[in-house]
C-alpha cells in the first residue's frame, strides 16, 4: 500500500475539509448520517468531530460508480 493511501486511511478531516471535498451543507451531511447514507463522524472531544478521509473517499467513489451506471443505462435506452 502506498504512503498516500495509508495516510488517507487514518487522516481525520474536520468540517471545512469535508465540505470542500464533498460540497454538501453541514445540515445535509447530518441528515445523510442519520439515514445511514454517509459515513459516521468520529468524536474527537466534547465539541469536536471529524471524518476519516478514506471513508469520505469511498463514499465519493460509490457516487461516481452510481453516476457511471446511470449514464450507461441511459445510453442503452437511447
Amino acid at each position: 500500500m502506498s504512503n498516500n493511501l495509508t495516510a488517507a486511511r487514518y487522516r481525520i478531516l474536520r468540517w471545512p475539509d469535508v465540505h470542500q471535498l464533498i460540497g454538501l451543507s453541514r445540515s445535509q451531511v447530518h441528515k445523510l448520517v442519520a439515514r445511514g447514507q454517509f459515513p459516521q463522524p468520529i468524536k474527537l472531544g466534547m465539541r469536536a468531530s471529524g471524518w476519516l478521509e478514506a471513508d469520505l473517499l469511498a463514499w465519493v467513489e460509490v457516487r461516481l460508480k452510481d453516476r457511471e451506471t446511470a449514464c450507461a443505462e441511459g445510453s442503452d435506452h437511447a
